[in-house]
């Protein structure tokens, strides 16, 4: 992965399990006459978003919002052939700040970049975008792990956006562990955050979103939460929003499982049952894996950074599944710091190499706290590195059996980087010299 900008290229899609909300109202590709090439600019379609599907060589979910009354639609075509257009009807998915819309194509080619818009049949119509599905097996790629960005976004948080989107062109889909906002419902703060990724990338590649405490206002999840990043459907049945916020996909080789950690928001009342429900759904997924690679993400840490946290009931429900099913990557934010460790039990004779699971904790927002291990040793584990106030991204590539992960600062400066090797001699987890 190279730190230098390179043409970008048209981005990758993500893979993500069925919406089933959104299956139930999509229709089958079908010929229809294009739409009108104008639309009135403020009439134009906005924020609009790609969310993975169940299957993401052969299927993508869109969502947007606009004024479209019913006759909402999605219109898609092969780069190679754009004269084939075909439609897809859309649907209201809700209200927040606007109407919101979600469609989605079925029957897509693996591996195939395919251009489309949205609007609807009379008037309002959104420009020309691109993305490209999933390979049908293990392929190499690069995701972006990004954490809380939430203050400050314009001048704070998207430099560093940019510069990943700069640094890494090529990134076919990025993860976002919570917190993405300050305020749950502040409509202009998602606007801020929209436009730091810009709507070639929000519609460009697939979003898998964790939410963190601040998509939270008291114990209801953000209006716009499930509009925007409406999950995959295959999540826990039972629970406050957990059929909203947990989910699974599987993208070329690597099974990605996001969580909801908000036990003290959505299940205030009775967090044991809302994280044992997890934990089951968890142990059942990543019992079923068949995948090379794992990488689970949440917001709150089961390992603190900071002085006086601690998330035990969260540790209580989760370390040990992560642990016996030898999760590669926990990725997590909260924090305001930047921190990566493992189980002391997982050290090998090599200083630099552990095996297990990895634990990272990351803040791309300018909003910064104090780092202490102390949560960290009271609880079996270790920080191999832990730093204060810097903003970072991470960016992750995945190749057969070697996973490399860098964390970077806006200008380039590497902060931390190791290798997942896995081979005859088992899995190593080296620090990068």
């Amino acid at each position: 992965m190279s730190a230098t900008p390179r043409p970008r290229p048209i981005r990758h899609a993500l893979a993500l399990r069925t919406l089933a909300a959104l299956g139930a109202g999509a229709v089958a590709l079908a010929p229809a006459v294009a739409l009108p090439t104008t639309a009135a600019a403020q009439d134009s379609p906005e924020r609009l978003t790609l969310s993975p599907t169940a299957d993401p060589s052969a299927s993508q979910t869109v969502t947007w919002r606009a004024a479209h009354g019913d006759t909402a639609v999605l219109e898609i075509a092969p780069a190679s052939d754009p004269d084939q257009v075909t439609r897809v009807a859309g649907r209201v998915s809700g209200d927040a700040g606007g109407t919101h819309y979600a469609a989605t194509a079925h029957g897509l080619t693996p591996d195939t970049d395919y251009r489309y818009r949205v609007g609807d049949a009379e008037r309002t119509v959104s420009d020309w975008h691109t993305f490209t599905t999933a390979a049908s097996g293990a392929e190499p790629f690069t995701f972006l792990y990004f954490g809380d960005i939430q203050n400050d976004i314009p001048s704070g948080a998207a430099p560093v956006v940019r510069a990943a989107l700069a640094a890494e062109p090529d990134a076919e889909l990025a993860v976002h562990a919570g917190d993405l906002i300050d305020h749950a419902n502040s409509d202009s703060q998602w606007g801020q955050w929209y436009d730091a990724f810009g709507s070639q990338t929000t519609g460009g590649i697939n979003h898998l979103a964790a939410p963190g405490n601040h998509e939270y206002s008291g114990s209801d999840l953000s209006d716009h939460w499930a509009l925007q990043f409406p999950g995959a459907g295959n999540g826990p049945a039972q629970g406050a929003d957990l059929n909203k916020t947990v989910y699974y996909t599987d993208y070329q080789g690597v099974r990605f499982v996001v969580l909801n950690s908000n036990y003290r928001n959505a299940a205030s009342s009775r967090p044991g049952p809302w994280l044992d429900a997890q934990q089951e759904w968890l142990e059942g997924v990543l019992e079923d894996n068949p995948q090379e690679w794992t990488v689970v993400t949440f917001h709150h840490p089961v390992f603190s950074n900071s002085p006086g946290r601690d998330n035990g009931p969260l540790r209580q429900a989760w370390l040990d599944t992560l642990e016996e099913h030898d999760v590669d990557l926990v990725l997590q934010g909260h924090d305001h710091s930047y921190s990566r460790g493992n189980l002391l039990a997982n050290r090998t004779q090599d200083p630099d190499t552990h095996t297990g699971p990895v634990y990272a904790v990351s803040v791309t927002g300018p909003k910064m706290y104090d780092a202490r291990d102390r949560n960290w040793t009271d609880h079996g584990a270790e920080a191999r590195l832990q730093v204060t106030d810097t903003q970072t991204y991470q960016a992750v590539e995945v190749d057969g059996t070697t996973l490399d992960y860098v964390a970077r600062t806006a200008d380039g400066r590497v902060v931390d980087s190791f290798t997942i090797v896995k081979d005859d001699q088992g899995k190593r987890v080296t620090t990068s010299p």
